[in-house]
């Protein structure tokens, strides 16, 4: 059997100016990469199309170890509906080096259900990623010059700032340290540490910014930090955001590549979603809403994180709402949620399946909540059985939602064909915009629990002191309307990773909240969230390999 890397390679790509002719661009347009990938130009949106189009979001239950499958579905969908003749894009984020270095893997999708070049795209690709890293770094330079400046200084009290560096990879020592040290030419010392680049602020402005002149408005909004007389000082203050746009002038573009079969793919932005708002960018969104007559796009982790902020934050900035929801779901994983060990799971065992479905129903009735209609893709491996596969339709059957079986990693678009005819189905007889769960006018308290009791089945929210004066402050700051992007573990429901399943009537613990005013969201960090994370015993990178005549190897 093939590797991902290996059936990707074993198809060659169209020329990107191919790709954009399916839409419709024309070559002097296009912001060329190579042969391969391209950048658009914003000024192809068309916000009257954009009304016409037909957006698809797909979703997940808890994601396992045993994987879900999410972007092969997502693909393999859109392959799937431009087989029935539905002129679709899909479009997606880009890659983290930290997981593709690490232990998750890319994110190109997998088996006959890719995006390509596979290697470009899951590396450097066209460089929106270091882009982002400047534009972060920048302003941290800047916080540490003012503080180190007396003439100019603002005042800046160090012990306020919460402002980090980043980088794009798996660095356990960077979490936390200590910088200026050497004397008094070298800066004043305080402690810090690195975040990874897709869990920066900078990326989520990225994401929700609607053109340049948002993006920097958006970046002088940044809260860096208090005055030793408790005055708040944004980046807007240190007259950083003009050179910060300036360094993500080309990032702002969305990139264009092409699927295994040859449908054109809008890969743009990458935020995580158990940090931060985990869905492509708007104007990526939009640019292929502007292209095409459907757009298949993803939400990070369960329908409880990406899903959910997709929805309360990335459409109700934009002004979207999706036509149709797609659930993926797999045998392996919702044996996993019904209690069976890891190594266990190619065990025929259609109890563990039924016990695991109840939390593929609790996403299920959160589509529900939101006023939208769901389909169930479900991602089939070889392992399973008849037996088990009929209890996941027997449980979708019960619950009123059709369950579709997916059999894009092996077969491509070929393998989606019944679920592209449902979700097409859905799609065309939807016309009503989603419910959001919350106003975001409401108090912080009450946009939370509102997220926390219906999303997550929260029974209360407690709030530790250090919490409870960030609501103080927020309140001080007058930016109590700012939606909400909870940090959570994407391992549960709850704030617990160790409870799977669908657990009830728990607490959810707010241990403190962030403020990321340039964004325009309000972040509660419930758990231990690991912001950078490091590699595991056998990282992925030792897998890699490159040969003498260029062609890598090992990725996945």
């Amino acid at each position: 059997m093939k590797s991902d890397i290996e059936i990707a390679q074993s198809v060659m790509p169209l020329p990107v100016v191919k790709i954009a002719q399916k839409l419709n661009v024309s070559d002097d347009d296009l912001q060329q990469y190579g042969k391969f990938k391209a950048k658009l130009p914003l000024s192809l949106i068309d916000e009257d199309k954009v009304k016409r189009c037909k957006l698809i979001l797909v979703s997940a239950i808890s994601p396992t170890p045993a994987g879900e499958g999410k972007t092969t579905t997502s693909i393999g969908l859109a392959e799937g509906m431009n087989r029935i003749g539905r002129k679709t894009t899909v479009v997606l984020r880009e890659p983290s080096l930290g997981p593709v270095f690490g232990m998750k893997g890319g994110a190109t999708g997998g088996g006959w259900s890719q995006v390509i070049p596979m290697e470009d795209i899951n590396l450097h690709f066209t460089g929106d990623f270091s882009a982002i890293e400047k534009a972060n770094n920048l302003l941290a330079a800047l916080i540490d010059n003012n503080i180190q400046n007396k003439k100019f200084s603002l005042g800046l009290d160090p012990r306020t700032i919460a402002w980090k560096r980043v980088m794009d990879m798996n660095d356990r020592s960077l979490r936390k340290i200590v910088i200026g040290l050497g004397g008094t030419g070298n800066g004043v010392p305080r402690e810090t540490g690195f975040d990874i680049t897709a869990a920066s602020e900078i990326m989520a402005i990225l994401c929700l910014s609607k053109d340049l002149e948002d993006l920097k408005r958006r970046m002088g909004n940044i809260f860096v930090g208090f005055t030793m007389d408790r005055k708040p000082i944004y980046a807007k203050d240190l007259k950083a955001e003009g050179a910060m746009a300036a360094l993500l002038k080309d990032a702002i573009k969305p990139n264009l590549v092409q699927t295994i079969e040859g449908n054109p793919a809008i890969i743009h932005g990458g935020p995580f979603a158990n940090i931060a708002q985990g869905t492509n960018s708007i104007i990526a969104t939009k640019m292929g809403m502007s292209l095409s007559d459907y757009v298949v796009t993803e939400a990070g982790f369960g329908f409880d994180l990406g899903a959910e902020k997709f929805l309360n934050i990335k459409c109700r900035t934009a002004g979207l709402s999706p036509h149709a929801v797609v659930i993926v779901a797999t045998v392996r994983a919702l044996k996993y949620h019904g209690g069976k060990s890891l190594k266990n799971l190619s065990e025929n065992d259609p109890k563990a399946v039924e016990k695991g479905c109840a939390n593929l129903e609790k996403h299920l009735e959160n589509a529900k909540q939101f006023g939208l209609s769901a389909v169930v893709a479900i991602n089939k491996f070889v392992t399973d059985s008849d037996e088990e596969l009929k209890v996941i339709k027997d449980r979708c059957t019960a619950l009123g939602v059709e369950a579709v079986y997916s059999e894009v990693w092996a077969k491509g678009g070929e393998g989606a064909i019944e679920l592209a005819e449902k979700v097409v189905a859905l799609a065309d007889k939807c016309d009503k915009s989603f419910n959001p769960v919350y106003e975001w006018n409401w108090t912080v308290e009450e946009k939370i629990f509102a997220i926390a009791s219906k999303i997550y089945g929260a029974k209360q929210v407690e709030y530790s002191g250090d919490a409870k004066a960030d609501i103080k402050r927020i309140q001080s700051l007058n930016l109590s309307h700012l939606p909400i992007c909870m940090a959570k573990t994407q391992k549960s429901l709850s704030d617990n990773p160790d409870l799977i399943g669908r657990p009830k009537d728990f607490t959810l613990t707010v241990r403190e909240i962030e403020i990321a005013a340039g964004a325009g969201f309000l972040v509660p960090i419930t758990g231990e969230m690991m912001r950078m994370p490091g590699l595991p015993d056998i990282p992925s990178a030792e897998l890699i390999n490159i040969d003498a005549d260029g062609i890598i190897s090992g990725l996945f």
